[in-house]
């Protein structure tokens, strides 16, 4: 996991937390705005950077919640590529939620069982029973 130089950490972080007090409020796509331009600012090399993770992560919950759900899955996609995404449980509830609402049921599944391995049963207390459902129906 690289670290970026404080010259685009600071920059990033500014924006993230900018979108984060838009999404806080439910503004979401002036969220997703401000998570965007952070984007911009990562290096090309996303999944060397423990900020991409941040970034994509962000810009896929956003996405989920507006109800793109295709862009969710790109970056929620890549942000399990980045420093560890693949390991975390909320990326990877969000990537299976958005695989479940696309009906890509296998890849739903795939995705939220590292979701409950990671998160256990926690990781689904605000969402809706069907996400848990598809867990129950493999695990």
């Amino acid at each position: 996991m690289t670290a970026l130089p404080a010259i685009l950490h600071e920059p990033i972080q500014a924006l993230l937390d900018e979108g984060d007090k838009l999404f806080d409020k439910g503004k979401f796509d002036a969220a997703l705005l401000k998570y965007e331009e952070a984007r911009a600012l990562l290096p090309s090399d996303l999944s060397r950077w423990e900020a991409s993770t941040w970034v994509l992560t962000a810009i896929g919950d956003a996405c989920f919640l507006m109800g793109d759900m295709e862009r969710a899955q790109q970056a929620l996609a890549t942000a399990v590529e980045c420093p560890e995404g693949a390991d975390n449980a909320f990326v990877q509830l969000r990537l299976g939620q958005a695989e479940y609402e696309l009906g890509r049921l296998e890849q739903a599944s795939v995705a939220l069982n590292l979701a409950y391995a990671h998160g256990g049963e926690e990781v689904f207390e605000d969402e809706d029973a069907k996400y848990r459902a598809c867990v129950k129906a493999v695990a």
